[in-house]
């Protein structure tokens, strides 16, 4: 069983290093990561690039992980009762890997895309909770917020549905991991939002072409001077 924690892990981590906004962000002619945040992830794809592209991020960024994640539930370990456990830790191996890809300098996004697609892995019936991240954005018109109530949800619903099962408390304190994690890599949001200046969904930032044609000029002034 270690041994099966360990590489579990490890492969989460490397389908987490595919960066999906990093790769449309070049087609697109751009490091995402110079652009708005400065995340690569889907919240800064579809405010920098747009719905489409921020669409795309976060498809790919879902697949990542549901992919193998359904693999190695129905095809290397069916049946077996430690399987939701494995997908829990190769899910939190992907948010790692998404979030500090080795190759890009540890630079990467906040992993809630990644976290959707390990709910699924582990829970088909948490795809009834998408109309309620939907409503907690439309209302609020935070993303982050939203987020937040994602990385919580997820330990919560293991405690309460899979409470008797053989791995129960590994499984919580799994899922636990991903709600701190969140909750991490949102901080200077969430302080953001305690002080009413966090970015609200609609909130257009500067243009890429913009962005491009400023950084050009600056680099331009330092080869001048």
């Amino acid at each position: 069983m270690p041994v099966k924690i360990v590489l579990c892990f490890l492969a989460g981590y490397a389908f987490g290093n595919l960066q999906t906004a990093f790769f449309i962000g070049k087609a697109h002619g751009i490091d995402i990561r110079n652009y708005g945040s400065g995340n690569a992830g889907t919240t800064n794809a579809m405010r920098t690039l747009g719905r489409k592209s921020g669409s795309l991020v976060f498809i790919g960024d879902l697949l990542k992980v549901l992919i193998p994640g359904l693999i190695l539930r129905y095809a290397i370990f069916p049946g077996e009762p430690y399987v939701i456990l494995l997908c829990e830790i190769l899910g939190f191996g992907a948010v790692l890997g998404h979030c500090y890809p080795f190759w890009m300098q540890f630079h990467g996004g906040k992993g809630i895309a990644v976290t959707a697609g390990a709910m699924v892995c582990v829970d088909w019936r948490l795809l009834a909770f998408v109309p309620v991240f939907a409503a907690i954005v439309y209302l609020t018109k935070y993303v982050s917020v939203g987020s937040l109530f994602v990385v919580v949800l997820f330990p919560t619903y293991i405690a309460i549905v899979y409470h008797g099962h053989p791995y129960y408390l590994w499984m919580v304190a799994v899922g636990l991991l991903y709600t701190v994690s969140g909750f991490f890599m949102h901080r200077a949001n969430i302080v953001r939002l305690l002080h009413g200046t966090e970015n609200k969904v609609g909130h257009h930032k500067a243009l890429v072409e913009t962005e491009k044609t400023m950084s050009e000029s600056i680099q331009e002034d330092k080869t001048n001077e």
